[in-house]
């Protein structure tokens, strides 16, 4: 063990490749206590009225607007092409329904996402976003990952800056970091090679921040990457932080190989623990780091929360990409927050970018 490096860690100093290449060597227990410690050095206040730590949750809901894909993805099981019986693009008043019963329930952010479609036009997109900005101002809407916004650049001839201004401009209120799987081109070549590379991810963000969109971080791993492969994606994104501050958050998750073409071995919840941990401590300029009990389910989401996790994401009411790998785990609110006051903290609601929405008293009395 290195003594020196821990104590750095301890002290909220920034770590460097070689050194998080060192530490995800290190008994799972410690990283995940180095972990911890990080976590509540960056959450440092929050607290709700009775001293007790919070952890947060979002109440939204995963629209996908359409399954029809050119992209092809060998880790995906839910892209369909334009022959396929089952294919879809959703209208105005099937996505209406899908908001209504979400904002039944307390609900205030919607996650927009689709497959590369060929053939839908930008006003397509911008009357979409026009409509459910007049119709919910109320709801935040979440959407268009930075592969979706290459591919549109590229679709619509129009300079990418100019796409995301416009889509700013109908409704939208933040990017998911959706696409990202390993920000190394050599890993995406192998799993996506007609998704968009490393540079043009970062550059969508990077255009977006500057723009005044926040987003959020993502990596799935566990397939043909390497750990190295790992803490270069962590450096990716650490560098436009230092750049830009316009993540929100870090979330990671596990491949789920069934269904999908690309075979891998499915990394255990061991590894997941050990990469969450490692991240928190890693990207010391990201606030917020979200479990994933969509992928790893609600246990190992509860027990992420002593690994760097300070919020448990979202009540996920509809889900589609991640069940069709063959992965389906559901939560209702009580049991979501049962699981986070088990774990010892008090959950609260809020927003994307992690304002609580709920009072003081109101969770109190919840």
């Amino acid at each position: 063990m290195n003594a020196d490096l821990e104590k750095k860690i301890r002290e909220g100093g920034r770590i460097s490749t070689a050194e998080a290449r060192e530490i995800y060597r290190w008994p799972l227990a410690l990283v995940g206590e180095l972990a911890n410690e990080r976590r509540n050095r960056a959450k440092q206040g929050d607290y709700d009225g009775r001293g007790e730590e919070v952890v947060t949750y979002i109440v939204d809901r995963n629209i996908n607007y359409t399954n029809v894909c050119d992209v092809y993805c060998k880790f995906c099981a839910f892209y369909r092409t334009e022959t396929d019986p089952d294919h879809y693009v959703l209208s105005h008043e099937q996505i209406d329904r899908k908001i209504d019963e979400l904002v039944a329930v307390g609900g205030n952010q919607i996650l927009l996402q689709g497959g590369h479609h060929p053939k839908l036009g930008l006003e397509w997109y911008l009357d979409l976003l026009r409509h459910l900005r007049a119709k919910y101002p109320q709801v935040n809407i979440h959407g268009f990952s930075p592969p979706e916004f290459n591919h549109f650049a590229e679709v619509f001839g129009m300079p990418l800056e100019q796409v995301i201004a416009k889509f700013q401009e109908a409704g939208l209120g933040s990017i998911p970091g959706g696409g990202a799987e390993i920000l190394v081109d050599r890993v995406r070549q192998r799993i996506a090679p007609r998704k968009c590379d490393t540079e043009s991810w970062l550059r969508v963000m990077e255009v977006g921040h500057r723009l005044g969109l926040r987003s959020s971080a993502t990596m799935m791993f566990g397939h043909v990457e390497t750990v190295e492969d790992r803490i270069e994606h962590l450096d990716r994104l650490r560098q436009l932080q230092d750049r830009t501050a316009g993540f929100t958050a870090f979330i990671c998750w596990t491949f789920q190989p069934e269904h999908t073409v690309l075979k891998a071995g499915k990394a255990g919840s061991h590894e997941y623990l050990r990469m969450q941990a490692l991240a928190r401590i890693f990207l010391d300029n990201i606030p917020n780091v979200q479990s994933s009990w969509v992928t790893q389910g609600p246990a190992m989401g509860q027990v992420a929360l002593k690994f760097g996790a300070n919020d448990f994401g979202s009540l996920m009411m509809e889900e589609n990409v991640v069940s069709s790998a063959g992965t389906s785990f559901r939560l209702t609110l009580e049991e979501m927050k049962r699981l986070i006051r088990e774990a010892g903290y008090e959950p609260r609601q809020r927003n994307n970018s992690y304002g609580l929405v709920d009072s003081a008293e109101t969770a109190l009395a919840a």
